[in-house]
């Protein structure tokens, strides 16, 4: 099973060995994430399964990346190791001039409130909140004062869109509205990392558009470095880099949109 998912094992060595050492170009260059050396394992049953081997990630600021690869290949694990969310076993990341897994638990906790938004595809609202006080429970967190946090919560519920919906709860929202209530409150604080896991793999055509054209606004107009994993092929154009990753290791950093056009 491990050698049929293993294409082009020669390249792939190839291309990793070669992205083991910073290039000249990188070196006095600022990223907005910079990871190196990344490696993740788990345990299945009695074996250690390798899930990311060795990976290097550059991000620079304002830019809209997208993660595309097969179940399995590692994406989740990568997303969730460069913004510190599980710790690799091995490897580096630097994200904003901050090396996230040199800091305690806390110090991390409070960099990803200050710094990051995040987007899951189970948009993990509170059932008995309002779309409105969804939004505002996370500015609640970062002590922006009642009267504010209720200006910039609807604010941004109207830029999604959900003007209409401020007081309404989950069950009384569509798909395509929950994820972008999840949307609002990931941005309300304007963050300067937004990490987003299959944002879109519950959404229609439609509603999947809308999400990344949201996200693209917010890169734009404020700056935010997006980092994105998915298989939907639907999200390609939105990007301005598309890397690859196959069986923990990245097979391109520069992929050709084209080529996921026609991909379903």
């Amino acid at each position: 099973m491990i050698n049929a998912l293993r294409k082009k094992p020669v390249e792939i060595e190839e291309a990793t060995a070669s992205a083991a050492a910073p290039r000249p170009e990188e070196v006095d260059k600022r990223w907005a994430i910079e990871a190196r050396g990344l490696r993740k394992s788990f345990k299945a049953g009695h074996v250690m399964v390798d899930v990311l081997k060795g990976i290097d990630l550059l991000i620079e600021p304002g830019e809209i990346v997208l993660v595309m690869g097969p179940s399995g290949s590692g994406k989740s694990t990568l997303l969730a190791a460069v913004s510190g969310l599980m710790k690799p076993d091995q490897g580096s990341v630097v994200a904003l001039d901050t090396n996230i897994w040199k800091m305690s638990r806390q110090k991390i906790d409070k960099f990803r409130l200050a710094n990051c938004g995040f987007i899951f595809q189970g948009f993990n609202l509170f059932p008995a909140l309002t779309a409105s006080q969804q939004v505002q429970i996370v500015l609640k967190f970062m002590k922006i004062k009642p009267a504010a946090r209720k200006a910039a919560a609807e604010a941004t519920l109207r830029d999604v869109g959900l003007g209409h919906r401020l007081g309404n709860r989950p069950d009384r929202m569509s798909g395509g509205e929950k994820q972008r209530v999840a949307i609002a409150r990931a941005l309300a604080k304007k963050p300067k990392l937004i990490f987003a896991d299959e944002p879109t793999s519950a959404l229609d055509g439609e509603n999947g558009n809308i999400v990344m054209t949201l996200l693209r606004k917010c890169a734009k107009e404020q700056g935010a470095t997006v980092l994105c994993v998915t298989h939907d092929a639907r999200l390609a154009a939105f990007a301005d880099r598309i890397i690859t990753i196959e069986d923990g290791l990245i097979t391109s950093t520069n992929a050709d949109p084209a080529s996921f056009a026609h991909h379903h």
